[in-house]
C-alpha cells in the first residue's frame, strides 16, 4: 500500500511541492514549536529523556530529539517530519500527568515507530486537508494504509515498552479519556469488544469515540487484538507463533474497517449502496446543477460511465427519503454511519458547500445519527499520532 499510494499523482506532487519548499530553507517546523509549546529540556523532564533514550536505543534510532509539551485536555501525542536534523515529538499536557512511565514509553516508542517506517514520506495531512481534494478512491486508500501504519506504530511502541498490559492500558484511556482512578481495566473485557465486532451485525462494542472508527486510526479495541497477536507471535518470543499467521490475524482485523458493502451481494450491503448513490446525487445537486468535477468524483467512486444522461435525477432524489427509511429498517448505526462517512468523503472531493452540509446532516438525522458525526467528519484532522 506504501509503495503503491508513493507512485500516485497527486502523492507525487503534494511531496515535489514540499522538496521545494524544503530547498528555499526550513518549513518553520522547529519555530511554530518554540512559540505555540513548551520544549522539555533534559533538566525539565529527566525521566522522559531517558524514555526517549531507550526507545531510540531500542529502534536503533541516532538522530536528535527534541521533546515538547503543549496544552490540551484530549490525549495526544505527534511525531513531526525532522527538520535541519532533528526529530520532534509533542505531548499534550493531559497525556503526560495521566500516563504512568511504562505507558508513555509505549507512546513515545509508536511516535518514534512512525519515523522508523517512513511513515512521513506518504503526507497524508496535505493532501486530506488541502486546497485541491483527493479523489474518493484516493481518500478511501489514504485512510486505509493510514490504519496500517497506526498498527506498524503500535509494534514498534509495544517493542519498546515489553509490556502487553501497560500498552492495552494506555490505548483504553486513548479511547475512554479516563485517568484510571475510577475504572477498573479489564484487558479481557476490552478485548471483548472486537469478538462483538462481527460483519453480520456489525456491532462495534461500546464506550469507544465514533472517531476510532471512521476515520485515519482504527478502532482502540482492534489495535489491542492487534498488539495481542503480536506479542504471541515469533517477532516477540522464540515460541511465539509464525509471522505469516500473524499477519493473517492483522488482515482479518482490519477488514473489520473496510467499506464491504460497496461490493456485498446481502440486501443490507444493497440497500446501503442504493442510498450512497442516492444520497450522493442528492448532495451534489444540493448547490444547483451538477459540476463536471462532481460527475467525474460521482464515476471514481461508482464506476466509469455510472452517471450518464438516461439518469433520471429528480426520480432519485424523490426516492431518497424512501431508500434512508429502507436503510434504517435494515442495518445498524455504525452501517449508517460507515454511509454517511463515504458520503462526506465524496462530498469533500468537491470542496463542501453550505447547501452540501445542511443535507448531510438532514440525512444524518433521517438516518437516526447525531448531526455532530458531520461536522467530526468535515473537522477531524488527519495526523499520525
Amino acid at each position: 500500500m506504501f509503495e503503491a499510494l508513493l507512485k500516485e499523482s497527486e502523492v507525487r506532487r503534494v511531496n515535489e511541492q514540499i522538496a521545494k519548499r524544503e530547498e528555499k530553507g526550513n518549513l518553520g517546523v522547529r519555530r511554530h514549536l518554540l512559540s505555540t509549546s513548551v520544549r522539555l529540556s533534559q533538566t525539565m523532564a529527566k525521566d522522559l529523556h531517558k524514555t526517549a533514550a531507550e526507545c531510540a536505543e531500542k529502534l536503533n534510532l541516532e538522530i536528535p530529539l527534541e521533546l515538547y509539551v503543549f496544552p490540551s485536555p484530549t490525549y495526544n501525542a505527534a511525531c513531526v517530519k525532522p527538520e535541519d536534523g532533528r526529530l520532534f515529538v509533542m505531548f499534550a499536557s493531559s497525556l503526560l500527568e495521566a500516563f504512568e512511565s511504562q505507558e508513555i514509553k509505549f507512546v513515545m516508542g509508536h511516535e518514534l515507530g512512525h519515523h522508523v517506517f517512513n511513515h512521513h514520506d506518504i503526507p497524508i495531512g496535505y493532501i486530506l486537508r488541502g486546497k485541491q481534494h483527493p479523489t474518493p478512491k484516493l481518500a478511501l486508500d489514504l485512510t486505509g494504509w493510514s490504519r496500517y501504519a497506526e498498527v506498524s506504530a503500535d509494534r514498534a511502541g509495544a517493542y519498546c515498552a515489553q509490556d502487553l498490559g501497560a500498552v492495552a492500558h494506555a490505548l483504553f484511556k486513548l479511547a475512554s479519556g479516563l485517568k484510571g482512578q475510577y475504572v477498573h481495566f479489564q484487558l479481557a473485557d476490552f478485548l471483548r469488544q472486537v469478538d462483538e465486532m462481527q460483519l453480520e451485525d456489525a456491532e462495534p462494542g461500546q464506550g469507544a469515540p465514533t472517531s476510532d472508527w471512521f476515520l485515519t486510526h482504527p478502532f482502540s479495541p482492534l489495535r489491542v487484538k492487534a498488539l495481542k497477536l503480536f506479542d504471541e507471535s515469533e517477532l516477540m518470543r522464540p515460541d511465539g507463533c509464525p509471522g505469516t499467521d500473524l499477519e493473517v490475524g492483522i488482515q482479518g482485523l482490519m477488514s473489520l474497517m473496510e467499506p464491504s458493502y460497496l461490493e456485498g451481494r446481502t440486501d443490507t450491503a444493497e440497500s446501503m449502496r442504493r442510498l450512497l448513490f442516492a444520497g450522493a446525487i442528492a448532495v451534489a445537486c444540493a448547490s444547483g446543477e451538477i459540476s463536471d468535477k462532481e460527475i467525474e468524483v460521482f464515476e471514481q467512486f461508482f464506476g466509469e460511465r455510472s452517471f450518464s444522461d438516461k439518469l433520471d435525477i429528480e426520480k432519485i432524489q424523490a426516492e431518497l427519503d424512501d431508500r434512508i427509511r429502507q436503510t434504517c429498517e435494515s442495518t445498524s448505526p455504525p452501517q449508517r454511519m460507515q454511509v454517511l462517512r463515504d458520503l462526506c468523503t465524496i462530498s469533500q472531493a468537491d470542496g463542501y458547500k453550505d447547501e452540501e452540509i445542511a443535507l448531510l446532516k438532514s440525512i444524518a438525522k433521517s438516518l437516526r445519527v447525531s448531526a455532530t458525526f458531520i461536522d467530526q467528519l468535515m473537522e477531524a484532522e488527519a495526523e499520525l499520532d
